[in-house]
């Protein structure tokens, strides 16, 4: 058999290998890159769509397997790769972040900045270039989260200014705008400038995901955000209570009144786990966040626990996802940063569908 002939083998086999998120075959969607077929020796890449992907060693082992099972193949190398896309949209504004995520809450008190520091954190993790916008007027506590010094941040060229870094994150944040423990007080119209500026006037860079945490509620800041800012998608955060619930429930539809796509909800302090225990107790009841999601058939991302290392972590500066990286909490956040990714790269793969289908309706 020659060399072509296996490739083409090898090609065929892997159209059964379908990724269980897109729905699509991995060679359909272009996936699968720089083959080399030598002999019985093989090797190729697997390019996704984000390095956060949660089915990377799963799709990895099938290729693998499926390669190894072909008649003259001796060996085979699967390298996992990523090159994430960038979602479509029109305002020209952030040409060089990919992806806009919004982390809301109806209400505060739900844990909602600490779930976007570790989401942003665990995007972070995977390999991915991240920025984290503080948009959190009236509370910002991220600079506290990440252990970054309230200091102005720094001047470019043509009235720009460049984030803060930690941690390898790009962060920006209200509180750099005033002194330690000074009160950020202002009427409406001027949050609408501040967030402009985030939007205009930081050099963010090139980014794969930029995460917005939003403060909690549907007001001016949101509203301007959501109107002015390419968002690919926003995250819901609730707790399990039913106030809570209520909230959320305003939450998620004001994003679909102002046509953003909704990535999920997330459940904080879900449930909490005591020491030397592994039993969930569901101290503020349970399913409250799975219900909301099926009553707006959106996706379930994640439930976070309630542990003593996020409090530590918020407060000391190192966040637990850095602090305690195999902690309950932990693995909870690096499942809703790939939760999160794959629902942003499906929204991409309905948005090429569509514009496919617009292209073919406009030329026939």
């Amino acid at each position: 058999m020659s060399d072509q002939q296996l490739q083409e083998k090898i090609i065929a086999a892997l159209k059964t290998v379908q990724d269980p998120d897109l729905h699509k075959d991995i060679v359909s969607l272009g996936f699968v890159k720089n083959m080399k077929v030598e002999g019985g020796s093989v090797s190729y890449d697997v390019e996704l769509t984000t390095p956060a992907c949660p089915v990377k060693e799963q799709l990895k082992t099938e290729c693998e397997t499926k390669t190894q099972a072909i008649e003259g193949v001796t060996s085979v190398s699967v390298n996992m790769t990523a090159v994430v896309r960038s979602s479509e949209h029109s305002q020209p504004i952030l040409t060089g972040v990919k992806n806009i995520i919004a982390v809301a809450s109806g209400k505060g008190g739900v844990g909602k900045s600490t779930v976007a520091t570790n989401l942003a954190l665990a995007l972070k993790l995977s390999g991915a270039s991240v920025g984290l916008m503080d948009a959190d007027i009236y509370g910002p506590s991220i600079p506290q989260m990440l252990g970054i010094p309230i200091t102005p941040p720094k001047g470019g060229p043509d009235n720009k200014f460049f984030p803060h870094e930690k941690y390898g994150l790009k962060v920006v944040s209200a509180a750099f705008l005033t002194k330690q423990g000074q009160p950020l007080m202002l009427r409406g119209p001027m949050l609408g400038g501040i967030i402009q500026q985030f939007l205009q006037n930081v050099d963010w860079g090139e980014l794969d995901y930029l995460v917005i945490d939003l403060p909690p509620g549907t007001g001016d800041v949101q509203l301007t955000l959501t109107q002015r800012a390419p968002l690919s998608g926003a995250v819901v955060v609730t707790t399990p209570q039913e106030v809570s619930l209520i909230d959320a429930d305003k939450g998620v539809k004001m994003f679909q009144q102002v046509k953003v796509p909704l990535l999920g909800i997330v459940e904080n302090m879900s449930y909490f786990v005591c020491d030397g225990c592994d039993k969930k107790h569901y101290i503020f009841k349970s399913g409250g966040g799975k219900t909301l999601a099926e009553t707006f058939k959106i996706p379930f991302l994640a439930e976070i626990p309630i542990v003593g290392e996020v409090v530590e972590g918020g407060d000391s500066g190192t966040p637990v996802i850095l602090s305690h990286p195999e902690s309950p909490a932990s693995m909870a956040y690096k499942e809703l940063a790939g939760q999160v990714a794959a629902q942003v790269s499906i929204n991409q793969l309905k948005e090429d569908k569509a514009e496919s289908s617009f292209d073919l309706a406009w030329k026939g």
